[in-house]
Formats: C-alpha cells, structure tokens, sequence
C-alpha cells in the first residue's frame, strides 16, 4: 500500500495539480503527504495511517478522493482498493486453473492468429498453434515454465522476439501487481516474485516502480528468427465465467508486410505438424 502511493505521488509536482511548492527543500520527488492529504480533504494524519495500512475501515469516498487526488487510471483505481481492502482468503493451496473445452475450441478454431489464454501469474493455460510457433513450444516445457512473465524476463530467446524488452517486461510486471493486489496470499505469485527478483535486473528495476495495468490492447514489435520483423497487435479478451482468464491475440494489419510475414510463419507452422 505505502509503496504504491509512494510512487505515484512521486510522479506529481504541486504545480501539476495547482498547489503552490512549500519554501523547505524537497527531500524526495513529487508530492509530500501532506500536499496529497490537501488535496484529498484528509487530515494529513489519516493519509499517513492510509499509507501506512492502518486504515482498515476507510471509506470509499476517501479512496476516491486519493484516487482523484493522484490523478489515477482505472487499473490503478481499482488496485488502490484491493490494496486498501485485502481479501480475507484462508491460506490453502491454491487450485490449479482449468480452461473450459468450449474456450479451447474457440482457441484452436483461430487458425490464422496466434492466441493463448492466459491466467493468474501470466500463467499460459493454453495456446493454439500458432501462437506456440510464434512464442515458444509450450508443450515441451514443463507446466511451470508455461509462463510470461518467466519467458519474457529470464529467457533470453523469447525476451529478445519482442524490440522493446523493455516495455513487454514492463506490461507484464504491470499485470503482475495488479494480480498482487487481487490475491495476496497467493503462495505461487510469491515465488514467482522472488525468483525473477534473484535473477532479472530488469525485474528488480521495474519491479519497485510499482506499475499497474491489466492485459490490454497493445501493438509491439516483433522480431521473429523465421517470419522476420512484424508489427502486431495484442487483444485481450476476459472470459466472463472467469475473471482471472484471458484470451490474447495477436493480429497484423491487413495487407501489410506483418500480415505477409504472420501468414509465412502460419504456413511454415503448417508444414511442421503435417
């Protein structure tokens, strides 16, 4: 909770948000506290207990006045009160996610896009063929391996397919604390954590920056050994019987050279299973 406040009043400036700078030295980026409890209409005593976790019982109109206050997107809204209001699970094994076999009918039906679904933890669940000949041969890997955020960050293959490592990485560590926020005590989320803090810089810098987002639409550049450079876009489709899983697509401009260089890759992946 302090975390995530903390970084996102560091990315405001008082002038930003109409205030005028305090005379002492800033000792730190941003907002201070208690220019962001002005704002909000707190007491500064309470914003510091609310990013201390001391407010179990705040309010949701507090939390919208912060929320207001940060300037925060949606995502980041809706993380701020899971962070606020941890749910009170039991701390049992968590079950393994199943995808329905109409859903998995649907992902092989895409024939010419590469698709996945996609759960908790970027965990793939499943996957279509070319969505294996475009990321990784999921199904020589072992089911814990069968993971985004594993692949893009600690795989060197996979991470270099997408231009801007960089931003992939930084999506997926976006997604990564926004399931955080979700399930808390998720003892498989907290592995993941600490193995990618152990052996990813890139992880361990982008990681405390606290970025907040859920799968969504995106374009990337992708540098593919075979089906050479393409631009594509991602689409990201919630299953509505479950929250926690997501159909991602990967599609190319009709009649550009992306689309040419999916269709190559489509046709090589064809030859591969014949």
């Amino acid at each position: 909770m302090g975390e995530f406040l903390r970084s996102r009043r560091a990315r405001l400036q008082p002038e930003e948000v109409g205030l005028r700078p305090l005379p002492t030295r800033r000792r730190v980026p941003g907002l201070r506290r208690e220019e962001l409890a002005q704002l909000a209409g707190v007491s500064v005593d309470y914003y510091v207990r609310l990013e201390q976790g001391r407010g179990p019982h705040v309010s949701d109109a507090v939390l919208d006045a912060v929320a207001t206050a940060l300037r925060l997107a949606d995502d980041e809204r809706a993380h701020l009160r899971d962070l606020a209001r941890p749910r009170r699970t039991a701390r049992r094994p968590v079950p393994p996610q199943r995808v329905r076999p109409q859903l998995r009918q649907l992902l092989y039906a895409m024939t010419d896009v590469p698709a996945f679904v996609v759960g908790r933890r970027t965990d793939v669940l499943a996957w279509n063929p070319l969505g294996a000949a475009l990321i990784a041969d999921f199904g020589v890997l072992p089911p814990r391996e069968r993971n985004f955020a594993r692949l893009i960050l600690l795989d060197e293959h996979t991470g270099a397919l997408f231009r801007d490592r960089r931003r992939k990485a930084r999506d997926i560590i976006a997604f990564l604390h926004l399931d955080a926020g979700r399930h808390p005590h998720d003892p498989h989320l907290a592995e993941l954590v600490a193995e990618l803090t152990r052996h990813s810089e890139l992880f361990r810098q982008l990681w405390p920056e606290h970025p907040v987002a859920d799968k969504h639409h995106a374009s990337y550049e992708v540098n593919h050994p075979l089906a050479g450079a393409m631009l594509l876009a991602q689409e990201a489709l919630r299953a509505p019987d479950d929250p926690d899983q997501t159909l991602v697509t990967y599609t190319a401009e009709p009649g550009s050279p992306s689309e040419a260089s999916l269709r190559l890759r489509t046709s090589r992946a064809d030859v591969s299973r014949s």
